[in-house]
């Protein structure tokens, strides 16, 4: 299965399209779902990061396929180095958040103590890294989330995306401001 997956990941490519037709093919067929993340976590290439762009699409359309295996998540979080990786983690991380915290007519999602804390540390080191602006923006969202519930994490917030502010670019400083103004 892993195999497979492998070889229809060697033809995705960065288009929407492209990806969200490999996300309905793993919505068509959810056991999937597993090796998928499987890959995403243990590949550390540009087939990892491709699974990871089609985790973010079907997470985005089903996340409960995500929430048996928030475990797995969580435990390959700190081992991503590749931007194009990260950047697609980080809004499933961002997206969990905003579930867990602000739950509409869904269920939150099942995060334990543990699975938050491991939101904290991944989004602290996406944003202390610097290394691309989306990673840092969808992580400022979840800590500042996060700190509503870990009183600590807005003071930290706070005093990294202060001291990273003027170096950064206008997309990090626009993003900035806002978390900001709902931390004062």
């Amino acid at each position: 299965m892993k195999s497979q997956l492998k070889t229809q990941l060697d033809y995705v490519n960065a288009t929407r399209k492209s990806r969200g037709e490999m996300a309905d093919g793993i919505l068509g067929n959810p056991k999937l779902f597993r090796p998928l993340l499987e890959i995403a976590l243990e590949e550390h290439s540009d087939l990892g990061s491709r699974a990871c762009w089609i985790l973010e699409f079907t997470f985005k359309k089903r996340p409960e396929l995500l929430y048996p295996h928030l475990d797995l998540f969580f435990s390959g979080l700190p081992e991503l180095r590749k931007s194009s990786s990260i950047r697609p983690m980080a809004k499933i991380c961002e997206l969990l958040t905003l579930s867990y915290y602000k739950p509409s007519e869904n269920h939150p999602p099942p995060l334990t103590k543990n699975h938050r804390e491991a939101i904290t540390a991944a989004c602290f080191d996406w944003l202390i890294q610097g290394d691309k602006v989306a990673p840092q923006a969808y992580s400022m969202q979840a800590l500042a989330l996060l700190g509503l519930e870990f009183e600590w994490i807005h003071p930290e917030l706070k005093a990294v995306v202060e001291q990273h502010y003027e170096t950064g670019s206008p997309a990090y400083k626009a993003r900035a401001r806002q978390i900001l103004k709902k931390l004062s």
